[in-house]
């Protein structure tokens, strides 16, 4: 599976322990500031979501600090269903029942053993589809 991974400045460690860990069973693309640089989140979360827009079959992930910030910027694109996990519960479910398509961490939320099983289960879990997809055409008939 293709992998587009992006962070801010506060999700630079998480963010290099993911890429070591999962450079040999993915394909990566990495959107990341340089160390000891300070960034805004929001760009990094339109990097990470422009590439996946244009690839289907891919999946992004998020980090900053909390998380928050990536999950409410990338969610702010329709086609985005980014999900917020602080554990693997989260991601399965996030993926079963709402096809996420980015998953968001906190760098100063989880730790890195737990970040790697949430991503390990983003990663393989398949969309359920049935009932839950008429719910996600709601979500993006919604108009606000």
């Amino acid at each position: 599976m293709h992998v587009i991974l992006g962070c801010d400045h506060a999700g630079l460690n998480l963010c290099a322990f993911l890429e070591q860990r999962l450079k040999s069973s993915h394909s990566l693309e990495i959107y990341q500031p340089k160390a000891g640089e300070r960034v805004d989140y929001p760009d990094y979360a339109h990097l990470v979501v422009q590439v996946l827009l244009d690839k289907k079959d891919a999946r992004g992930i998020l980090v900053c600090g909390s998380g928050i910030g990536m999950n409410i910027a990338a969610n702010r694109f329709k086609g985005i269903r980014a999900a917020l996990c602080s554990d693997a519960y989260m991601a399965k479910m996030a993926r079963l029942h709402n096809d996420a398509n980015v998953l968001c961490l906190g760098q100063n939320v989880v730790g890195f053993g737990v970040a790697l099983d949430i991503v390990e289960v983003f990663l393989k879990t398949e969309f359920e589809g049935g009932r839950h997809s008429t719910r996600l055409e709601k979500i993006e008939g919604l108009k606000c």
